[in-house]
């Protein structure tokens, strides 16, 4: 992978926070982050969404490899890449916040572009 910012990490605590980030943005829809992680994740997120694409079992072992929660894989297979079939890209958004507060970092939330997050039974209880 070349061209990675490093974003003042080491190689496996920065790859383990794009982990993280990026099966986030797949259990909730969006976050909130900084701009340059923002645009790592995209890279990762949208790579995710077209082996969901694929649907086949050998898309579904890889992104195993990179997703480590097992119902998370099973929604970006069966609810969120259905919906970017006819889609050739493009399926999350930046949308600039401002400043953080506290050190004047540039915020972001990155958003799955078209996609509401199914409410289960137990969250419609609850409320």
């Amino acid at each position: 992978m070349a061209n990675l910012r490093k974003l003042g990490r080491r190689s496996d605590h920065r790859n383990s926070m794009l982990r993280n980030q990026v099966q986030s943005l797949f259990e909730n829809g969006k976050i909130q982050t900084t701009v340059t992680r923002a645009k790592e994740v995209r890279r990762e997120a949208e790579k995710m969404i077209t082996l969901g694409k694929k649907g086949d079992l050998s898309a579904r072992r890889q992104a195993l490899k990179y997703i480590y929660k097992k119902d998370v894989v099973y929604t970006l297979f069966e609810e969120i890449a259905p919906i970017y079939a006819d889609r050739n890209g493009g399926y999350t958004r930046i949308l600039k916040l401002g400043p953080r507060k506290g050190d004047g970092s540039e915020m972001c939330i990155i958003e799955l572009v078209d996609y509401t997050k199914k409410e289960t039974t137990e969250n419609k209880e609850n409320n």
